[in-house]
């Protein structure tokens, strides 16, 4: 029997309130330069240690054991949808998170500016973190000189920081290609190719890239420190089924950044605009509160400083969503999950393969007489080690969302 066909058969329509709070690569790895802590076992969590005497732990694995997630990858998994099976590039995540509407054959790519030298060696993959309203103006500057490249459209717009999205609007147009981007400073721009050797259309929108690349980094080779870009997920929109024909509940979206806005939108969530703080994130879910019925909350810094490699920063973001949490507490869901899409381990400066620690709330849930949401803690919790694409389906149980299953 198929699993999703059995959980679709079992889901019981009820009155509860379900929220997911993402907080965006929280999971990190203890070792001997950080004391043998993690950032959440360093941080000052009052708010979450209380609830977590009330709640069950786990741990989770973002797609498979040792595959190291993106982040659509991982929040889709969060969502419910298998990563392996459901593949969506970056780059329409992006672009439906900055509100661009996509068409069928168009092509988007995720990009952000980096640094080049001399030689055209990448030596700063986010050229500085620039500040948005330099993006804005390198982003303004490229769609007035590149209207069109052969014969499709280009539409570029910016996001935040460095990051920008580039969408092609042709004919005979396909994806996914591969990145133009190294993944890490010291090498050059790779080119682009089909992923699909064999599709002419993937072809012509690898060459469209490529001309892109040679009409736009003359326009940006005076510029510092941002003389130069990066694409990736470079892809169209696949068909997907929304979640609330999946699971019968409406959702809603609550997120600053664009990309986990977008990959809200690409399964049907509501996108709530406005809120830039997680206080105010907090304080839009108590005003939506009626409204929806699942609620995502998506906090960015955890997943940034993970990055940087800035455990004090991580640290300090764990404790910003701790102090805000009593906000989100007044109308208390009656499913709360926190958990992240993915570890970003400070002393990798990067995702990684290592599970998660998750957290749910409801009750249900019964108590793991945990005193911390740790990961240390988690590896004793209640929940166990699974799959993240069953942490919806944990949620619905603990709503009383489902029948019984046989006699």
């Amino acid at each position: 029997m198929n699993l999703d066909a059995l959980y679709s058969e079992l889901t019981l329509k009820t009155p509860a309130k379900l929220a997911l709070v993402v907080m965006d690569g929280v999971g990190d790895i203890a070792t001997r330069e950080q004391g043998y802590l993690t950032p959440l076992e360093a941080a000052n969590t009052p708010n979450l240690d209380a609830l977590s005497k009330d709640s069950a732990q786990g741990r989770m694995i973002p797609v498979a054991p040792g595959i190291t997630p993106g982040s659509g990858p991982g929040h889709l998994g969060l969502f419910g949808y298998d990563p392996l099976e459901f593949e969506v590039g970056r780059g329409v995540i992006e672009a439906l998170g900055l509100g661009l509407e996509l068409r069928a054959g168009d092509i988007a790519a995720r990009a952000n500016f980096c640094t080049l030298d001399a030689k055209g060696i990448v030596t700063d993959r986010r050229a500085g973190r620039i500040d948005t309203a330099v993006c804005e103006q390198l982003c303004a500057l490229l769609s007035q000189k590149i209207k069109k490249v052969g014969d499709a459209q280009v539409i570029i717009k910016a996001g935040k920081g460095h990051r920008f999205v580039v969408l092609f609007r042709g004919k005979g147009l396909e994806g996914p290609l591969t990145d133009a981007d190294p993944h890490r400073e010291g090498l050059a721009i790779p080119k682009v190719s089909p992923v699909n050797a064999k599709s002419a259309k993937a072809k012509k929108a690898a060459k469209l890239v490529a001309d892109f690349y040679k009409a736009a980094l003359p326009l940006l080779a005076q510029k510092k420190p941002a003389n130069g870009f990066l694409l990736r997920g470079i892809a169209h929109q696949p068909h997907i089924a929304t979640f609330q024909d999946r699971y019968g509940m409406r959702p809603a979206c609550i997120a600053v950044y664009p990309m986990y806005k977008g990959l809200a939108q690409l399964v049907g969530m509501a996108k709530l605009e406005g809120p830039q703080t997680i206080a105010e994130q907090f304080e839009r879910y108590v005003a939506e509160y009626e409204n929806y019925d699942y609620f995502f909350i998506h906090y960015k810094y955890t997943d940034m400083y993970g990055e940087d490699g800035n455990f004090a920063a991580k640290r300090k973001a764990i404790e910003e969503l701790d102090a805000a949490l009593p906000t989100l507490l007044r109308k208390r869901p009656d499913v709360l999950a926190i958990t992240g899409d993915h570890s970003t381990p400070c002393a990798l400066k990067g995702h990684s393969w290592h599970p998660q620690p998750v957290l749910i709330h409801s009750a249900s849930s019964g108590s793991d007489k945990l005193d911390r949401f740790t990961e240390t803690g988690a590896n004793s919790g209640s929940l166990g080690v699974f799959a993240a694409k069953f942490l919806i389906r944990l949620m619905q149980a603990n709503a009383k969302a489902f029948d019984k299953f046989g006699a």
